[in-house]
């Protein structure tokens, strides 16, 4: 009984989280124009997703920004984690300290401060990108120090104390030995910043030039909007999201077990 009732919680959370989730996927099958009612099969807003340029240059452009904010904010946090953890007890505690006020905080603080100094105090326009990509490396750069940091904790120090017995320098000991131990924990944050970047909203809202627009943007202003086949285009958008996150996530599960047996 008690097996069950566990299985049974375990269902309900499940149901609550993806529910909204697989309703959304399956009206993105139908010629449906709001939830509800369900006509009849169509792909026809996949085929609109991509036939319109419109929203072909927004999903271009969410994606490019949400891979190069993820890059830059990678190599910051993982130089930040691995500093953080070799510098002495007062500066780790300083620097861990900092890197959570940007996670507390709430976006909206953080995007009006970015607007505050580079827009108006620093005079950076819009239009360049420039407080853009740096709104996004603010947000997804202490993700990506939080998930290197306990895979540092579990690396053996001796093997890079040994690599400086042996000869190497520090340089070459950090990219030989201890880069590649903590790979698994580099790909996570760049992960999690390349979803934070795909997901934000205010940060983007405040920063990004007028002519400008990313999914969580262009997704507010098409439900104020009349048009559509635009609205249920995005559902199509949605479920195409959700499937590829769903697929990434699996891989990444399916190597980790492989190398834990193959640790074993």
């Amino acid at each position: 009984m008690k097996k069950f009732l566990s299985y049974t919680w375990i269902f309900i959370v499940l149901l609550f989280m993806y529910l909204p989730i697989l309703l959304l996927a399956v009206y993105s099958f139908t010629d449906s124009t709001m939830i509800g009612t369900i006509r009849h099969f169509s792909v026809q807003n996949y085929i609109t997703l991509f036939e319109e340029e419109e929203l072909r240059n927004m999903i271009i452009g969410t994606v490019i920004l949400a891979l190069g904010s993820a890059v830059i904010a990678t190599i910051l946090g993982t130089c930040g984690a691995i500093g953080a953890y070799y510098s002495k007890k007062r500066a780790k505690l300083i620097v861990n300290s900092m890197n959570q006020v940007p996670v507390v905080n709430a976006d909206v603080v953080t995007a009006f401060s970015i607007c505050i100094l580079f827009i108006v105090v620093l005079g950076i326009q819009k239009d360049t990108f420039i407080p853009l990509i740096i709104g996004h490396t603010v947000l997804t750069a202490p993700f990506v120090y939080l998930s290197v940091i306990p895979k540092l904790k579990q690396m053996d120090n001796n093997l890079y104390e040994a690599a400086l017995d042996l000869g190497a320098s520090p340089a070459k000991a950090l990219f030989k030995v201890v880069i590649p131990q903590i790979i698994p924990g580099i790909l996570s944050g760049f992960m999690l910043a390349v979803t934070l970047s795909l997901d934000d909203y205010f940060i983007t809202t405040y920063t990004k030039p007028a002519t400008f627009d990313t999914i969580s943007t262009y997704v507010v202003n098409a439900t104020r909007g009349s048009r559509t086949n635009i609205k249920t285009a995005l559902w199509a958008l949605s479920t195409i999201i959700f499937a590829i996150v769903l697929i990434v996530v699996i891989l990444m599960n399916l190597k980790s077990s492989d190398d834990e047996e193959r640790i074993e």
